[in-house]
């Protein structure tokens, strides 16, 4: 196995200590001020939220570089991303603390344009991530930060950025779910 495949098996493996470590520390333990809200587990799973995400970015980029792209890499690095990304928005609802229709619309999103791919797929068609499914994941980590944070250092000015990126994160992620259908319409259209 590679390199890029064992990065991104370790961002699979990160997700269940990400949930085991926010669900079981309690809010009260707090690393800032009880003001900020700021607590271990939000310091805890931005930590390990922010190693898996590094590992996304590295994959990807030593496979491309070293010609180390695999079958394997195609098809697990997505579920990787959607896994951590997923999980933790789930988190954050559970916990009150980003919105659940735009948790509910991304996660739809994806469900739809992976029916799309697997169509595609069955017709021998592969489709690889465009650039705005790109910087929906992207907008998603970002939003996914500062929520963690507690919109830090944008708190001081009263600046929800956290909820503000999860809805900028919801529009980039239905518009790019939009350019996937145009895309594999055919796909769906033939089999009616």
């Amino acid at each position: 196995m590679n390199l890029p495949n064992k990065l991104t098996l370790l961002r699979i493996f990160l997700v269940p200590l990400m949930v085991i470590v926010y669900l079981a520390l309690p809010n009260d333990l707090l690393v800032i001020s009880k003001a900020s809200g700021f607590a271990l587990k939000h310091l805890l799973a931005l930590i390990i939220f922010s190693i898996a995400s590094i590992t996304d970015l590295l994959d990807g980029k030593i496979a491309r570089k070293y010609n180390m792209i695999t079958s394997f890499g195609k098809f697990a690095d997505p579920i990787a991303d959607k896994l951590l990304v997923n999980t933790l928005m789930i988190l954050l609802v559970y916990t009150h603390e980003i919105n659940v229709i735009a948790v509910l619309l991304m996660i739809g999103r994806d469900l739809i344009v992976d029916a799309l791919r697997m169509m595609a797929s069955s017709k021998g068609k592969v489709v690889s991530a465009g650039i705005y499914g790109k910087a929906k994941t992207v907008l998603q980590m970002f939003a996914l930060i500062f929520v963690l944070l507690k919109n830090w250092p944008f708190s001081i000015i009263h600046l929800p950025i956290g909820s503000i990126l999860v809805w900028a994160a919801t529009a980039m992620s239905l518009y790019s779910g939009f350019i996937y259908f145009m895309k594999l319409k055919k796909y769906v259209l033939e089999t009616m």
